[in-house]
């Protein structure tokens, strides 16, 4: 006797997600494990800071005034 699997859309679509997700999950996880490999090495290369160009000081934030006053 031959017994034929039935799957409904729901049952599709988690199957689908969960590959997806298993997929980007292991893209993630070996980015990162590369990335702490290569700089355990020395070879990574540094990240610039995006925000180091900005000259901002504690007493210009505290000088303006404020609009809901």
């Amino acid at each position: 006797m031959i017994h034929i699997l039935y799957f409904d859309p729901g049952l599709g679509a988690m199957i689908v997600q969960a590959i997806v997700a298993a997929v980007a999950g292991v893209v993630l996880f070996s980015k990162n494990l590369m990335f702490k490999i290569k700089s355990f090495l020395g070879i990574a290369k540094q990240e610039d800071d995006v925000f180091d160009d900005i000259d901002v000081k504690d007493s210009d934030i505290e000088s303006k005034p404020h609009s809901d006053q």
